[in-house]
């Protein structure tokens, strides 16, 4: 994760709700007469996923507009966000390599809204929960979960920031963030693992 937006994650700067745009009623954010991947015509064809589109474009926006009020560093900060944003455009393009390219182009909306409301706190959270892990004290996991349409998940350890979201679980709620961090919840104990390379696995217990 870039470092500049990694110190605006840690800040904890909030934009409510209430600040980002109203949904347009019907078609994508995008110009139909201009789309040129599968993926954009696809959504063009499909008013789910042009309902979908105009949320993430008005997620995106709203991260922008925080990032902007940053007092230090909100040039290299717009900068590196319009960039992640190009390459997740790039990954939902290549869903014509997927057994079924609808679903993935779904599945690409739902984890970017996800990742956009956790990292720039777009929504109050819908409960936050420190957790003890292993034997130190000083060892502290915190969870913050957001009602997105895809359930998610802040997580917090150190300077660290990761999003995370929930995925299938035999039992309890399990949410998965990038390069392998996890946690798998039951009531108030917990299964932590760190992302890769360290990949460490800890006992947690919630001290809320």
């Amino acid at each position: 994760m870039p470092s500049l937006l990694l110190r605006f994650f840690v800040a904890g700067v909030t934009l409510l709700a209430g600040g980002v745009p109203a949904l347009a009623q019907d078609g994508p954010s995008f110009d139909c007469a201009k789309a040129e991947s599968g993926a954009e015509k696809l959504i063009c064809g499909d008013d789910e996923l042009a309902e979908l589109d105009r949320l993430v474009a008005d997620r995106f926006a709203a991260a922008v507009a925080a990032v902007k009020a940053l007092d230090a560093g909100a040039v290299q900060a717009e900068k590196e966000l319009h960039a992640y944003q190009r390459g997740w455009i790039k990954g939902r393009d290549e869903c014509w390599k997927a057994g079924d390219e609808r679903d993935c182009v779904e599945f690409s909306y739902l984890r970017r809204d996800a990742e956009l409301v956790t990292q720039f706190m777009l929504e109050q959270p819908t409960g936050t929960t420190t957790w003890q892990c292993g034997d130190s004290s000083a060892n502290e996991v915190v969870t913050m979960f957001f009602d997105t349409r895809l359930p998610s998940v802040r997580f917090e350890r150190g300077d660290s920031v990761d999003t995370g979201t929930l995925v299938p679980s035999g039992s309890g709620s399990k949410y998965e963030g990038n390069f392998g961090r996890s946690i798998s919840i039951k009531g108030d104990v917990a299964t932590y693992r760190d992302p890769d390379p360290d990949g460490a696995e800890y006992e947690c217990r919630s001290t809320n």
